[in-house]
């Protein structure tokens, strides 16, 4: 269990002064951390060997014809990729690739290298009238995807006929120790890619509402992407801060949302930046805080990993997002509103 966020601890006494300098003094004992605490296996992911995806086309329209075209193009690669990990004698990845092949899931995207990366569709896509891009934060990975798929599954589930639901694991996300999970460099590698496949799935389905949910360190990856997106809604959920001030320097049009749960250990987390000669460390802004300017929404009592979990409030809060309502929300954001 981490331990309970110090925020939550009195401050009785101390100036404002006193207490930025308290933050930054513990984030610096998280870089610290971070950079020297080792983290076994992490180099283990991208060891696996796995060939080149099969080239696809350009998904112009979400046709049930050219949806099947490209899940059973992406099937292809799995298996490919399946073939090869049991070759290298990586039975783990093995199985999760051969769970990602059965036929009854879809994949909009895959690819087997460096860790791999994919996209798997819930829902009917081809009559989506809503649609809901997951995108994860740290430790996520072909070999540890279960989390992902799980609220996936739920938040399909609640939303009903008519909505699809992507979880997007479109980048090597960072351990939950170290230093990536700390700065900006993963999140601006993954930004183009999220671009592009939003793109798409825009031109895709122009007609649909489509809103992106960010968790943890995926929504510095979100942030990282937002300028230009064409989503109806960003939403921010058990995030560590996005590495900008405030909702204006996302540079969207979208409706900006965030929620945090109020047994989330994220809430510890220190909201400062530290500039350093090799990198920045920390995320600025608490995205909750009125001075981000998002709009908040009911989160519930729950954990870190909570927010998708089956009868949580936070999940009926994203939902309702989703679908285009208030997730009985409060404050301002960016953007046009739901």
């Amino acid at each position: 269990m981490a331990p309970r966020p110090p925020s939550r601890l009195p401050l009785t006494g101390r100036t404002p002064t006193s207490r930025a300098r308290g933050a930054r003094t513990l984030l610096a004992a998280l870089v610290i951390a971070a950079v020297a605490v080792p983290v076994s296996g992490a180099a283990r992911p991208t060891a696996v060997p796995a060939p080149a995806p099969a080239a696809l086309a350009p998904l112009r329209a979400a046709t049930p014809e050219a949806l099947a075209r490209r899940y059973a193009a992406n099937r292809g690669s799995i298996l490919a990729a399946e073939r090869m990990a049991t070759g290298h004698g990586d039975r783990r990845r093995a199985a999760a690739l051969r769970a990602f092949a059965d036929p009854a899931r879809h994949f909009l995207s895959f690819d087997g290298r460096d860790g791999g990366r994919g996209a798997e569709v819930f829902g009917d896509l081809s009559t989506a009238r809503r649609i809901a891009v997951l995108v994860p934060g740290a430790g996520i990975s072909v070999d540890a995807y279960g989390r992902l798929r799980a609220g996936a599954v739920a938040l399909r589930r609640q939303l009903g006929d008519g909505s699809a639901v992507i979880g997007w694991l479109g980048y090597e996300t960072p351990a939950m120790v170290g230093r990536a999970a700390v700065t900006t460099g993963r999140a601006e590698e993954a930004a183009p890619g999220l671009r592009a496949f939003l793109g798409e799935l825009h031109r895709a389905r122009p007609a649909a509402r489509t809103s992106l949910l960010c968790h943890s360190y995926g929504s510095v990856v979100c942030a990282e992407a937002a300028p230009g997106l064409d989503v109806a809604d960003i939403v921010l959920y058990g995030s560590p801060g996005t590495g900008v001030g405030d909702v204006s320097a996302l540079h969207t049009p979208a409706t900006v949302w965030a929620g945090r749960g109020g047994d989330d250990w994220i809430a510890g987390v220190p909201h400062v930046q530290l500039r350093l000669p090799f990198c920045t460390i920390g995320f600025g802004t608490d995205p909750v805080s009125p001075e981000f300017g998002a709009r908040r929404f009911e989160a519930g009592d729950g954990g870190h990993s909570d927010y998708l979990k089956p009868g949580s409030v936070s999940l009926r809060s994203l939902a309702r997002i989703v679908s285009g309502g208030t997730g009985t929300g409060t404050g301002s954001g960016g953007g046009r509103h739901a």
